[in-house]
């Protein structure tokens, strides 16, 4: 049995480039798909700054040091600050909605 690992990269698709169109669909398809995930990117931005805020002013409003805060949310004082920077790349939907729930602040989702 060969256990040889094949590492050679075949092809790199550069940041400005449409990965869908990249992948072969139509240019019209691609585009559309282009623009739907950037949409749905544009979306989860927004829900997780949203959060962050609630977190940020939580903090505020209790008048807390980072590393007091770390504490209640049971994190690291630098993601207290990735939070309050609104570092939104760094957290997903749920550890935001855990750390509000540690809070004692319920999260519900609406949709529409």
């Amino acid at each position: 049995m060969n256990n040889v690992i094949d590492k050679k990269t075949r092809h790199v698709t550069l940041p400005e480039a449409n990965i869908f169109a990249e992948l072969g669909f139509s240019e019209s398809e691609a585009a559309q798909l282009q623009h739907d995930a950037e949409h749905e990117v544009e979306q989860l931005i927004l829900l997780k700054q949203q959060l962050m805020q609630e977190i940020a002013g939580w903090i505020d409003e209790n008048r807390l040091k980072q590393t007091e805060a770390a504490r209640k949310l049971n994190i690291s004082r630098p993601r207290v600050s990735d939070v309050v920077n609104q570092k939104t790349n760094k957290f997903t939907l749920d550890s935001l909605v855990m750390m509000l729930v540690r809070l004692g602040k319920p999260v519900r989702v609406q949709v529409g």
